[in-house]
């Protein structure tokens, strides 16, 4: 049996706990849930929970499910094409990985509540925002990337110029 880590906010906690993880998430081929295997790092592990602070949660938990080794997910790293392949086979892959950072696995299913082992809160500083390494690049000022109204996106957009906008084309910035 592969042991997978799902990250999702903290209000959530109840529901999962009686009914289990809803394939809610629209991933590559339908809906089904996003996870990462447990492996020996923390960091890579629970890699996703900073990248997910930015949509407004603040309080995360990780529920620890176990799915059978031959379970058919998609894997690959977040702006790539996914592999099909078995859960177990999936969690090497990603262990075999010198930077595993930004990938991740999709069942395409819901998780049962027979099948969690654990709920446990996370910390919330582990991770990594915008993308893996991304210290000490400027932002993209795109609207996809910084959505108006997202915290600190206008002063981003003021600072790097916005690639949509004329105005900061002929400005020169």
């Amino acid at each position: 049996m592969t042991m997978l880590v799902h990250v999702t906010a903290a209000k959530n906690v109840r529901s999962i706990r009686r009914s289990g993880i809803r394939a809610v998430s629209g991933g590559w081929d339908g809906t089904g849930v996003y996870c990462l295997p447990v492996l020996p790092s923390y960091q890579i592990t629970h890699q996703w929970v900073r990248e997910l602070r930015r949509g407004g949660q603040r309080a995360h938990i990780a529920v620890y499910f176990r799915v059978p080794d031959d379970e058919p997910v998609q894997v690959g790293h977040y702006n790539s094409l996914p592999a099909h392949m078995g859960s177990a086979e999936a969690a090497a892959l990603i262990a075999a990985q010198p930077d595993p950072r930004g990938y991740e696995v999709f069942i395409p299913r819901s998780v049962r509540a027979g099948e969690i082992h654990r709920i446990r809160r996370v910390n919330r500083l582990t991770g990594w925002r915008y993308m893996p390494d991304a210290h000490g690049r400027p932002p993209c000022a795109c609207p996809i990337c910084n959505p108006k109204g997202q915290y600190g996106a206008a002063e981003i957009r003021a600072k790097f110029g916005d690639p949509d906008d004329i105005n900061s084309r002929r400005r020169g910035l």
